[in-house]
This record gives structure tokens, sequence and C-alpha cells, in this order.
């Protein structure tokens, strides 16, 4: 089972000093409703940086993490990962996903895309502790163990060794 929420994303654009890029993008806001605006709308400049509108987004909550979610809310301040993917049309960006689950920003960011967080809104907070409180199932940690029904190939001479004397 999921539930979703639509939410707003801003950004930041900062110059930076660098040989190879001439600036970063930045989350800096996630709305808790988002607005009636276009994407990359020009907000204004902040803390160095212009401020952008990236765009509507939804997060998605699934009942197989609230684990992840449930971590993400305990940690101290709980945080709204942002994931941008590189276009060819100005300004060379696109909104490509919004989630709340730590382990998801961190696959997201390993898939290549540009990846940051932002803190998380009061009320999408309480939002995701409700579905937490209700969803969440302790699941025990089952640890596997070994079928000891034949002796260890280790153990044997020549156990374990393909041709040419490998490990199989």
């Amino acid at each position: 089972m999921s539930v979703h929420r639509e939410v707003g994303v801003v950004v930041r654009r900062s110059s930076v000093d660098n040989p190879w890029i001439d600036h970063v993008w930045t989350p800096v806001d996630v709305l808790a409703q988002a607005p009636q605006t276009e994407p990359w709308t020009r907000l204004g400049e902040a803390d160095g940086g212009e401020l952008f509108y990236a765009g509507a987004a939804v997060i998605e909550l699934h009942t197989s993490e609230t684990g992840h979610y449930r971590d993400n809310l305990t940690d101290g301040a709980p945080f709204v990962w942002v994931a941008l993917r590189e276009t060819a049309q100005a300004p060379g960006l696109e909104l490509a996903a919004v989630t709340a689950d730590p382990t998801e920003g961190e696959s997201l960011f390993e898939s290549g895309l540009t990846v940051g967080k932002a803190p998380m809104p009061p009320d999408i907070a309480a939002w995701v502790a409700a579905f937490v409180d209700e969803h969440h199932v302790e699941r025990a940690f089952l640890k596997r163990k070994r079928d000891k029904t034949g002796p260890d190939p280790r153990k044997v001479p020549g156990g374990g060794r393909g041709p040419g004397g490998g490990v199989r």
C-alpha cells in the first residue's frame, strides 16, 4: 500500500569558483502545498544565489519502507531528498523525484542524478509520522544458518577447487 502527496520545491543556483562548473543547484525548501506557479520561476536572491521554484513533485510513502521513514524522523531534524536531472532545455535541469526515504535518496544519487536534501516541513513530518504509526510493523532480523549437512569444501584437501586450482 502507498499514499502520496504533492509538494513544491524551491532550489538555489549559486555561483562557484571551479574550473569545470560555474554554478551548483541546491534544494532550499520543500513547500507543503505546490503553488500555482510555473516551474523554474525566479523567486529572488538569497544567501549569495538565485532562488527558483523548481516545480511540483509527489512524495510517495510505501508501507514496506516505514522503518526508513521512522529513522529519518527520529535522527534529529528530518529531511526530504530532492533529485534533479540534467536536460537540454533551459535552465538545464528538471525535477526528477522527491522522497522522505534516506535510502531512496542515496539510490537516486548513485543513479547519477543531482541530489540534495532540504528540511522537512512540520506538516509533512506529521503526515509521514502518522503513516509510520499506522503501518509500521517491526520485523525481527533472522540470521541465516549455513547448511551443515556435508563437509566444508574449504577443509577438504582439493575441495572447493576447480580445474586449474581456482576456487569454484
